[in-house]
């Protein structure tokens, strides 16, 4: 069983920073593909990136291309989602998802197990 938990989420002003973090609870910790969701009321879950603990690989969306920063450190298992020059449309629940035994991550990658989530609110 996956566990994860969610933190670093909070209010900000547009053109702020945020750095949210995902700790993995698991008995093994190895070839996970690690994402990050995103979901605002009434619009559909939003990938916005992912990362391959098995050799760092990422990718992200086009709509956080260069503002955002996927990133592990495999000692603590936490993945950090790092992003800048937010904007107000981009308030949401973020989630942390896993799936775990894989060999590569991409953006088509089907997540099994997902975190509570961690509110961002971004203020004009």
């Amino acid at each position: 069983q996956v566990q994860l938990v969610e933190s670093g989420g909070g209010s900000v002003q547009a053109g702020g920073s945020l750095r949210l973090s995902c700790v993995v609870s698991a008995y093994t910790y190895s070839r996970y593909c690690m994402g990050w969701f995103r979901q605002a009321p009434g619009k559909e879950r939003e990938g916005v990136a992912g990362i391959y603990t098995g050799d760092g690989s990422t990718y992200d969306a086009d709509s956080v291309k260069g503002r955002s920063t996927i990133s592990q450190n495999n000692a603590k298992r936490t993945v950090y989602l790092q992003m800048s020059s937010l904007k107000p449309e981009e308030t949401a629940m973020y989630y942390c998802a896993a799936d775990p035994w894989r060999d590569y991550c991409d953006r088509y990658t089907k997540y099994t197990d997902w975190g509570q989530g961690t509110q961002v609110t971004v203020s004009s």
